[in-house]
């Protein structure tokens, strides 16, 4: 796992924004994860800003949602449907009709998680998967105790999930219960991972993802177990780490022609 350790949040979305477009500039037909919550909206800014300046072309990236609420209305503000489409598609120029994101609706979860795992597969499976960590360790909606080999599927939200989100909600009890997500074996799937995390909010769970053991207790520690992971964060979500001055002589002296990671 490659740690990145930047100032601040807005220094956190530039260099994630950087890596990204990178990838788009090699492969202008890449297939991203996209994640939503706090964490990586400044990371689309970031991007759509070079969109609007002309040096950014995504009218041919395919993107695919981590996941989605299970029974909220794809009308609804704050469902992913919406969500998506509001911070990542009109932004970034993305095609509709290239961008996916769980069925939340379905009739029948297991199939629909199914064929989210289909959609992925035919679309040669995610270049680069962006991510968020949530306080409890979750990355997409996997919550602690969450299968580290987890395709798409079904999963009953924490109770800390539900507060968390219910600041975009009216109230606690307009937090759905449910979601439909892609597992961790999904993420790990991605041929790049790339987290980012911002605020003393989420120092705890950042320790417990790169320094703790792997462990389902911390989902996101199932990073550890990836080919070619990223995560950048700020000095704020880098203050319960242990061995910060590691990280930081790794990336000042990092091999020539080693990537700008």
């Amino acid at each position: 796992m490659d740690v990145v350790i930047v100032a601040d949040a807005e220094a956190v979305a530039e260099r994630a924004a950087d890596l990204i477009a990178e990838l788009i500039h090699r492969q202008p037909e890449a297939a991203l994860g996209v994640a939503t919550g706090s964490s990586p909206i400044g990371t689309y800014s970031a991007l759509a800003e070079r969109v609007r300046a002309g040096n950014l072309d995504c009218a041919r990236v395919s993107a695919f949602a981590l996941d989605e609420y299970v029974g909220l209305d794809l009308r609804h503000p704050e469902s992913y449907h919406e969500v998506i489409r509001r911070t990542v598609t009109e932004p970034l120029g993305l095609d509709p009709a290239r961008v996916h994101v769980p069925d939340g609706g379905a009739a029948d979860l297991t199939a629909a998680g199914d064929d989210y795992e289909r959609l992925i597969a035919e679309a040669d499976g995610v270049d680069l998967q962006l991510l968020g960590i949530g306080a409890n360790g979750h990355i997409g909606f996997n919550e602690p105790m969450s299968s580290l080999g987890s395709r798409t599927r079904v999963k009953t939200l924490a109770p800390q999930t539900r507060a968390d989100n219910a600041r975009f909600f009216d109230r606690l009890e307009d937090v759905p219960l449910h979601c439909i997500t892609q597992g961790l074996g999904t993420i790990l799937d991605a041929r790049e991972a790339l987290l980012v995390a911002q605020g003393e909010a989420k120092a705890a769970a950042v320790a417990a993802m790169i320094e703790g053991p792997l462990a389902s207790l911390c989902p996101a520690s199932a990073l550890q177990l990836h080919r070619r992971a990223t995560v950048i964060i700020d000095r704020a979500a880098a203050s319960q780490l242990r061995h910060t001055e590691y990280y930081e002589h790794v990336e000042r002296h990092r091999p020539a022609g080693a990537g700008a990671r």
